[in-house]
């Protein structure tokens, strides 16, 4: 259920209450992504989503909310792709360079700072954030 609505850089962006119990069609057929695991316990949970342009919808009505499965796996390949790929190429690059295996942990660790900071920095713009947001997509009858 929309619980508020606020214009924002790139249009209307709604404020929602999702239903803790409330699951994707992937998610009740067990094929998920595994995010329902971390809302287990029921409840509801507040996220904001951005309003198709030319929307209508106003507060207090019941909408579908969506993360298309593409973003889902590109984003997931950020966040934690990056940062892995960050550290084994640290590794390697201490290895090749004969530090020893001290040497190496201590270019993994910095491998995926460099890869936490680049998916943080990655994420954090404007048309990265508007591909990763959930978006609304219909009202619930």
């Amino acid at each position: 259920m929309i619980v508020s609505l606020t214009p924002d850089a790139m249009g209307r962006e709604a404020t929602i209450d999702i239903d803790g119990a409330a699951v994707c069609s992937r998610c009740a057929s067990g094929k998920g992504c595994g995010a329902g695991l971390f809302g287990a316990g029921g409840g509801q949970r507040r996220l904001d989503a951005a309003l198709p342009a030319g929307s209508n919808w106003q507060v207090g009505d019941r909408v579908s909310v969506e993360l298309q499965a593409r973003n889902m796996l590109a984003a997931a390949g950020i966040v934690y792709g990056w940062p892995l790929l960050g550290a084994v190429a640290g590794a390697v690059l201490a290895y090749q360079q004969q530090a020893g295996d001290s040497g190496a942990a201590l270019a993994a660790l910095a491998g995926l700072g460099l890869g936490l900071w680049l998916a943080q920095r990655k994420l954090a713009k404007n048309a990265c954030l508007q591909r990763f947001s959930p978006q609304i997509r219909s009202i619930d009858a």
